[in-house]
């Protein structure tokens, strides 16, 4: 071998070693000197690489990037830290029911009828959700075309920060007895892995109840590569062409601050420099339509300059339908949010969710009724067109006004895989402030519906059990709650009130989101494999907007271990690795 082949090897190593490990110069959070408020930004800046969206993905992605390149990362939202309703557990969905334009949450309604939300804050969905870590099965990972081997140091570089063994309370360890005896076998017990049967899951929230976030992944970063901007949204990328027949090449974006004042930042010369969004499901699609590149009728009715006629972009959109039963509990139960998953062998999900949560908030006088509270949207009592601010506040209403032993227990909900019913997004305005419109199609497939249903019975299996039985009142009967459910204020949809009804009813009635959403600009419909947007030189989307399902039982794990997957498989190419 020549001295210059053998030095190549080396260096070659020594980056290999970096990627993995990182510099020692790294900062911890929330105190990085690369984070600044947006309005402190020039007017006009270069950078290797932009990554527009500051969330579950482009954290990991731009934290990589940064110790072989120069990066910007872009995010719409604020800090994460020193804010107790995103941090504490005892807090969740205080940061979902905040209307407010700085809120951490933005809340849409899909056409279907069931209210959402988007992130709008660095660390993006992980700074909202209910906190469960579990990784993709290795079906999906093959499905996807990626390397397994780097699939599983990407999974272990997050999991070092901000994944953690829950510590199981006696109504989590109930469920999961339960799911035992009405089959869910075998028990797998604490792993991060999907497995068949039952298991204990990761969480990001840790012993003392702290969550961390993907925002938490930037203690990874080189502090001189990277720049990160709060409080900038970005308007539209730009795009040029260097020829009569080439194509349409990405060079730079325009973003505005939190003042509104608008600042432009371009590529360096190179032509392995990138821009990369992960704005997520909504964000992605939106930008690209903005930016010119979308079904041309549509962009068109917009008055938007046509860049690249891609019918694709904001298809295949997809939501994965929640549907729950409380179940009232004679004795006290612990705080708990996802801890304990039953993966069934007909394609739904059965998890639990319990405690305080449903009665008072720890920080307001109000009470705050965690992942089935109105106040996060999840309402049911009015058809689709009456939704309205005053329906959310006559059901918060309602249910502050009842004992609180009315609401002591928890909920026991199904989410099935997939789905399999697709939906479509639409720009409703130019202003990428406003959500877009979007259709998700709620089992609209059978075999979604037939999941749900599935799902349901196994529900009731296991509020039946002997395994369940302290945490049920005797002279309730399943049916009994099945109503009882049936009747509370989950989403906006018509009701139908039978004593007794199908549960294919209850299934569309109560359908809820866990905001599981994704597609988009899904894989070989609008990106390459490698996440490279067809037809577009310079530009990637990188997120749960290229998922054609959504992967294991919940998906943040292998969203932030995308990004960093992808950093590397990136920085690999950039230094011809």
């Amino acid at each position: 071998m020549s001295t210059l082949g053998w030095w190549r090897l080396v260096y070659a190593a020594f980056a290999g070693f970096l990627l993995f490990h990182g510099f020692s110069a790294s900062e911890n959070a929330p105190n990085y000197s690369f984070m600044h408020n947006a309005t402190s930004a020039p007017f006009l800046s270069y950078y290797d690489y932009i990554v527009v969206g500051g969330g579950t993905a482009g954290c990991p992605l731009a934290a990589t990037l940064s110790h072989r390149a120069n990066v910007l990362l872009l995010e719409r939202g604020g800090s994460p830290y020193g804010d107790p309703n995103i941090t504490k557990l005892v807090n969740f969905g205080a940061s979902l029911s905040d209307l407010s334009p700085w809120s951490p949450s933005q809340r849409f309604i899909s056409t279907d009828g069931v209210i959402n939300s988007r992130a709008r804050v660095l660390g993006g969905g992980s700074c909202l959700n209910a906190g469960f870590y579990t990784r993709a099965s290795p079906e999906y990972i093959r499905q996807a075309g990626w390397d397994g081997r780097l699939v599983n140091q990407s999974y272990e570089w997050v999991e070092k920060l901000v994944a953690f063994e829950p510590h199981l309370g006696h109504w989590q360890s109930a469920v999961r007895n339960g799911l035992l005896e009405v089959g869910v076998v075998p028990f797998n017990g604490f792993t991060f892995d999907h497995i068949n049967g039952t298991k204990v899951g990761g969480t990001i929230f840790d012993e003392q109840g702290n969550r961390h976030t993907a925002a938490d992944l930037l203690e990874y970063a080189n502090p001189r590569g990277l720049t990160v901007l709060l409080y900038a949204t970005v308007q539209k990328i730009l795009f040029r062409f260097r020829g009569r027949r080439s194509r349409p090449e990405a060079y730079g974006v325009i973003f505005r601050d939190g003042s509104g004042i608008e600042h432009r930042a371009y590529l360096k010369y190179g032509f392995k420099n990138e821009i990369i969004i992960s704005a997520g499901a909504l964000g992605s699609p939106q930008l690209l339509m903005l930016s010119g590149v979308g079904p041309v009728a549509h962009l068109r009715a917009h008055n938007i300059p046509v860049v690249l006629d891609q019918p694709l972009v904001g298809q295949g959109m997809c939501d994965n339908p929640m549907n729950a039963v409380f179940v009232p509990s004679p004795i006290p139960v612990e705080v708990s949010l996802i801890e304990v998953v039953g993966i069934t062998h007909f394609g739904s999900y059965i998890e639990a969710a319990s405690g305080e949560t449903f009665s008072a908030s720890v920080t307001t006088t109000s009470r705050n009724y965690g992942m089935f509270s109105p106040k996060i949207g999840q309402l049911s009592t009015v058809p689709p067109k009456q939704r309205t601010p005053e329906a959310i506040a006559r059901a918060v209403e309602y249910l502050d006004n009842l004992d609180q032993a009315a609401l002591q227990g928890g909920f026991i909900l199904e989410k099935i895989m997939g789905p399999i019913s697709t939906g479509h997004l639409e720009l409703q305005t130019r202003n990428p402030d406003d959500n877009p419109s979007v259709t998700f199609n709620y089992f609209q497939h059978p075999l979604d519906l037939q999941r749900c249903v599935q799902g349901i019975q196994t529900i009731g299996k296991i509020v039946e059990s002997e395994s369940f039985s302290k945490f049920r009142y005797d002279y309730m009967s399943w049916p009994g709650l099945v109503n009882m459910t049936e009747h509370s204020p989950i989403n906006l949809l018509p009701r139908h009130y039978n004593s007794s009804i199908p549960l294919e009813t209850f299934c569309r009635d109560t359908v809820m989101t866990i905001w599981h959403y994704h597609g988009g600009c899904q894989v070989s419909r609008v990106v390459d494999p490698d996440y490279k947007v067809l037809g577009v030189e310079a530009l990637r989307v990188i997120d749960g907007s290229t998922f054609n399902y959504s992967p294991g039982t919940n998906p943040q794990a292998t969203v932030m271990m995308l990004g960093r997957y992808m950093g590397v498989k990136i920085l690999r190419e950039r230094l011809g690795n």
